[in-house]
């Protein structure tokens, strides 16, 4: 006569549907972690114009309000105003001053006035000076210092080349 029971594992009879939350807690901490690096704190938008490629830099610094520049391999613009071409990485004879072959004239134009506009004079960055220059990483730093020099002849000397944050 054997004393020994079937060994019978404990049902829950009345248990209800038990959630797992595991998962679901993994993927709000990744979306937590995601708009976190998204967010961004400055009140400055820039947008790469289409036809530049921007150079790469460790800088993190945030942008400041300032005139926006864009120097691509086909044209300068102040905003999307195109205010000079460019060809073969350089500008073009007629936009240089004959004296001066680093001195841009539509770009003094363009500054100047700017400066002298009523409505944009008691604006802080124009009072300092400050331009945001875009610039295609393909382009040689002499057509980077002709824009460099008229802006500070412009009345704008401190420039800062927008990067894209990187290696």
């Amino acid at each position: 006569m054997s004393r020994r029971r079937r060994y019978e594992p404990k049902t829950k009879k009345n248990s209800t549907f038990g959630l797992n939350i595991t998962s679901m807690t993994d993927m709000f901490t990744i979306m937590l972690v995601f708009l976190l690096q998204s967010y961004s704190t400055s009140d400055v938008q820039i947008i790469p114009e289409n036809n530049l490629r921007l150079p790469t830099s460790a800088s993190m610094t945030n942008a400041t309000e300032s005139i926006k520049l864009s120097l691509s391999g086909d044209a300068l613009k102040i905003d999307q105003t195109k205010i000079a071409d460019v060809k073969n990485a350089d500008f073009l004879p007629q936009d240089l001053e004959d004296k001066d072959s680093n001195f841009i004239k539509p770009l003094f134009q363009e500054l100047d006035k700017i400066a002298k506009s009523e409505t944009e004079k008691d604006k802080a960055h124009v009072k300092e000076g400050r331009i945001l220059l875009q610039a295609d990483k393909d382009l040689p730093y002499a057509t980077l210092r002709k824009v460099m020099y008229t802006a500070s002849m412009a009345g704008f000397p401190q420039l800062k080349l927008v990067t894209m944050v990187g290696e």
